[in-house]
Formats: C-alpha cells, structure tokens, sequence
C-alpha cells in the first residue's frame, strides 16, 4: 500500500488546495456549530435551502474546471486521472461546501451516459449535470422489488413516437427536487425478468408524474413515492438496447455502492465529542466500545487507501472495493448505536434540547438509510460470497431450476440489488 502522492499527484494536490482556499471557507468539524449542522434540520425550507447550495458549489466547481475531473474534456470535464478525483475529493472534504444533493447526477447518471449513452446523449445531458443546471433522481425501486430489483412491474408499452409508462417507485431521494430521472420499466412480459427491462430519461416535469415525499423517522422526507401514470417517453431517450437495460443498470448500481462505501459523514471526532460532554467516558465498557469504533473508523480509512493505491498505479481495484459499502453500513449503524448510549437517558431528547444538537439522535434513527439504501447488508453479503469469494450461487425461490437451465445468466444479471 503507497501512502504517497507521486510527485504528478503532489503537484495536482497543490493545485486543488490553493483553489479550494481561494473559493471556499474551511470546515470547523470540532465546534458544536458544526455538529449542529451535521444534524439534519427536518424542515422543507432547509432541505431547499441545502438543495440550492449544492447546486451553487458546483456551478462555481464547473466554472473553475474542477467540475467532472476524469469525464472526457469535450463533455464539460478535466480529462484527468481516477487519482486525480480522489485527490480533489480529500480536499474538498475539509471545506463547508457540499454537492451531496447531486450525488444521483454526479456518481451515478453521468458515469453511466459515459459509458452506455449515445453522442446525442451525452451531449445533452452531460455538461447539465457537472453545472448543476439539473439535477437527478433514481426511480429504480418498487413496493414490490427492492431485494430482486429484477423483479420491477412498472411497464414501458409502445406509443407514438416512443414510450408510455405506467407504475409506481418508492424510496427515491430528493424526487421533489429533482429535473430528470434514471427509469427501469419492464418492456417485455414475455422475456425472463432480467433481460425485459430498458433504461430510460425520465423528464419529470412531464404530463402524469405525480411525487409524494414520505417523512421519516426523523422528520425529513428525504425519500418518495413517485407514480407513473401514463407517462410519454420518447425513444431518443432510452439507454442502450431496449429489453437490455439490466446491464445498463449495473453500471448505475456499481457506482451507487462505490458512493455510499466511499462515503463520509460521521467522524471519529464527532464520537470524541459527544463522549467528553458526558460522565461516561471513565466506564470501561464505554471506553472499549469508542476504541473499537475508532478501529472501525481506522479500517474504511485503510480500505480506501488499497482503492486509492490501485487506481494511483493503473491497477483495477481488489476485492476491497466490494467489502467497503458493507463495512460502512455496518460501521453506520454500530457506531449510531454506541453514540445513543453514550448520552444515556440524555438520548431521549430532540430538538433544541438535545445534546450536541442531535447528532446522536439523527444517526441513530436514519442509520438504515445506509443498510439498506444501495443494497441491503444481506444482498451484499451474497455479492461478496459469490462474486469475490466465488460461493455456489443462493438459489432463487421465484425461479425453477428448470427454468435456470434454459436461460443461464451472465454474473452482470444475477445481481439482486437493494435501493
């Protein structure tokens, strides 16, 4: 594992922070106004308000040429290196500015018209999404198809000059916000439920499109229930092959869980910080369960690190790069729970009257965002036993084996995915 910037990367380092000095105000991560807002603020107008800021930065970044670092130059981006981004992400880090809300757009969308989309594709929708003119939403789940996303009943039936589609998605984040949409709709019945589905742009300003936040537990409708009711999509804006969208997907979902793996938010100080404002930092029991948060916190740096190592020497990521989004929802969730008991009774409280102004509150009550958004812990696990370790595959109960004879499927459409 290298631990070193070449002196490319130095070079490059340097660059990034003398801009990001000169467009953005450092973050403060010990104060308590930090951690304030590290906790979410429920209300419309913050969640609008963190929406308009996301897009703001990363105009400024797209304006700059930081926008986009490894997308193709002729597309809005820097034409750099994978390192390159990784170097600018470590750095921008440490500043208060987020493109959090752009993530759908960013990590997902654009990778995905890079690598299936046609030129009049990705001249249309490239340079929008590294502005942050539009922003994205992902309309892949179901009430009825989240663990065997596959087994999706939203239909796409042909129409005049493209598509009508019609069904219902949920879980999908920030809808309210968002302009376009990455749409999976069945668009063959009569095809094995992996090889039916086709990917399409959704415009959701469009006639039939009714979105309905649904509030969680914390008070923030982050998610939503979009329905589809007779939706017209023109044919120019599907993905790839009709009936072929299964493997356009992967690509989407690969990059979901590289996101979510490679993600921050809580910090090692944050725990640090809720334990000294208590009298439970002499409880032995306490004290061993913050040391081994902070291996926790220690062992995602390390993994990040042999990604990094990887891609800074041309080599394609290990097995590392699977394990990460498993390792980081389970850390989420142990490390939500510690935070809890940490305060004690103190816990119990919300709103202003709450310690370090709720942060334990709110990981510990959206902890599940992370288990189960991108992939639950369970279907992670299957993709880590039959992917990287190379297990039997876990038989599927919808399906015969009869029918697994006759239609074997390639790894790309095994995948059962979570959203």
């Amino acid at each position: 594992m290298d631990f070193d910037d070449t002196p490319e990367e130095a070079l490059f380092r340097a660059e990034a922070v003398a801009w990001l000095q000169a467009h953005a105000r450092l973050r403060s991560g010990q104060s308590a106004e930090a951690r304030r807002r590290r906790a979410r603020d429920p209300s419309p107008e913050a969640q609008a308000a963190h929406v308009a800021a996301c897009r703001s930065w990363q105009a400024i970044l797209h304006e700059g040429g930081w926008a986009g670092i490894t997308w193709p130059a002729k597309y809005g981006g820097r034409g750099g290196t994978p390192m390159q981004q990784i170097i600018f992400n470590q750095e921008q880090a440490r500043f208060d500015v987020s493109t959090g809300s752009l993530t759908v757009g960013l990590g997902m969308v654009g990778p995905t018209l890079l690598r299936w989309g046609n030129d009049d594709q990705k001249s249309r929708y490239l340079d929008p999404i590294l502005s942050g003119a539009e922003m994205w939403c992902q309309l892949f789940s179901e009430p009825g198809a989240g663990s065997d996303l596959a087994g999706l009943s939203t239909r796409a039936e042909r129409g005049s000059g493209g598509w009508v589609v019609s069904g219902q998605k949920v879980w999908t984040s920030l809808a309210q916000h968002s302009d376009w949409a990455i749409l999976l709709a069945r668009t063959n019945r009569a095809a094995p439920k992996h090889r039916g589905i086709s990917y399409f742009l959704l415009d959701m300003t469009a006639e039939g499109i009714e979105v309905r936040p649904l509030r969680q537990i914390d008070g923030v409708a982050h998610f939503n229930e979009v329905f589809l009711t007779d939706v017209h999509v023109p044919d120019e804006q599907v993905v790839g092959e009709v009936d072929g969208g299964w493997k356009v997907a992967q690509t989407t979902l690969q990059s979901e869980r590289l996101a979510i793996g490679g993600g921050e938010g809580l910090r090692f100080e944050d725990v640090r910080a809720v334990l000294a404002a208590t009298t439970t930092d002499k409880d032995p029991l306490v004290r061993q369960e913050v040391a081994a948060a902070f291996t926790r916190f220690e062992l995602l740096r390390y993994l990040g690190y042999r990604v990094q190592t990887a891609i800074s020497q041309g080599r394609p990521p290990g097995p590392e790069s699977s394990v990460m989004k498993l390792a980081y929802s389970e850390h989420v969730a142990a490390t939500a729970d510690l935070l809890v008991q940490i305060e004690g009774v103190a816990a119990t409280l919300g709103g202003s009257a709450a310690p370090a102004g709720g942060l334990p509150q709110q990981q510990f009550l959206t902890q599940w965002s992370s288990r189960i958004g991108g992939g639950t812990d369970e279907i992670q696990r299957n993709i880590i036993s039959e992917r990287v370790l190379g297990l039997p595959r876990e038989p599927d109960p919808g399906t015969s084996s009869a029918d697994r004879s006759q239609q074997p499927m390639t790894p790309a459409e095994e995948g059962k995915v979570s959203l």
